[in-house]
């Protein structure tokens, strides 16, 4: 290419959703009410699990760091999106465009990391129970700062790498976000490297957590099958019901979007799918642990309890009477 010709990128149009016309207030207001619920119950579990004994329980304090970077992911995408929604397309800077990849790929990439940490604490508390507080007092924080180190270490990678590739010309994102696809798309660079090391990493930050986790629970499955009492069955299965189903619902989604062939996937499929991940995912963890947990239920219940006890009267007497 000429470089006479070349024109550098420094800032991108996110074009969102095409052709919402009628909808795009209730689509907007829609967007405003889940990022809400979702900030809203994460900070709530967060806040009752760190002004209570819950704290001290290794389950527990792996959920907080769960909402902690869901919280995360979801401000990092979705008030951006309702910009970009409600006037029908947005700009962002080159470096508010790599700031938001970088967020949206460590907290994706935490959030693998501490699903699969939380579903070894539940083998341990299932399958050996005898060891569970020796080993858990012992590794409890390293397991969650090598999650969060590692998300922000392999992403960091790619970042590094996507700042080499140069962007010329076509500056227009067909999304609502800034993910790597439509920035490799826009790149007039050889992305072969960026390519090759995403293919490399996704291996490590999605297929070996979930790897992980499919083996706990089939160890967790064969154990609680083991137990002679229906009752100790349905008591055990109780104590992973929750993260399984975030499991599930996490999972689900970012396979359906990543590792699912794309040829022949229209881009308002793919948008669909994203929004999906990235809007509706993050709400499902506080409801399904705020609706199966009767400890968060319960001290939820006992800080709203707190919040409507009048204020305590002030003692008469002494220097607040006059002579």
């Amino acid at each position: 290419m000429d470089p006479r010709n070349e024109t550098i990128i420094t800032e991108f149009f996110l074009v969102g959703f095409r052709n919402l016309h009628g909808f795009k207030i209730p689509f907007f207001i829609l967007l405003l009410v889940i990022y809400t619920m979702t900030a809203t119950g994460n900070l709530l579990i967060i806040l009752l699990i760190s002004t209570s004994r819950l704290r001290l329980s290794p389950m527990y304090f792996f959920l907080s760091h769960l909402s902690f970077c869901d919280f995360l992911f979801t401000t990092n995408i979705v008030p951006k999106m309702m910009q970009v929604t409600f006037f029908e397309g947005g700009v962002i800077s080159y470096p508010g465009c790599l700031v938001q990849f970088y967020m949206f790929g460590s907290c994706t990439a935490a959030e693998c990391y501490l699903l699969s940490v939380m579903s070894y604490d539940r083998y341990l508390a299932i399958c050996h129970p005898l060891r569970y507080v020796a080993i858990m007092d012992r590794l409890c924080l390293h397991l969650v700062s090598w999650s969060w180190l590692l998300a922000f270490v392999f992403v960091l990678i790619t970042l590094l790498l996507l700042c080499r590739l140069d962007f010329c010309n076509a500056n227009i994102i067909d999304h609502f976000y800034c993910d790597l696809s439509p920035l490799l798309i826009l790149s007039c660079s050889d992305t072969s490297a960026v390519e090759m090391e995403t293919l490399i990493l996704t291996n490590f930050i999605v297929l070996l957590p979930f790897v992980f986790v499919i083996v706990t629970y089939i160890c967790i499955f064969i154990t609680i099958l083991g137990i002679s009492s229906s009752m100790g069955r349905q008591k055990a299965f109780s104590t992973c019901s929750s993260h399984l189903a975030v499991v599930c619902s996490y999972y689900g989604s970012l396979i359906s979007i990543y590792s699912a062939p794309s040829e022949g996937q229209s881009l308002t499929v793919n948008k669909v799918l994203s929004l999906l991940y990235t809007v509706v995912t993050p709400l499902f963890n506080p409801i399904i642990y705020s609706l199966r947990n009767q400890e968060i239920r319960k001290r939820a219940e006992i800080r709203l309890a707190d919040d409507r006890l009048p204020a305590p009267l002030l003692p008469s007497g002494g220097g607040m009477e006059s002579a």
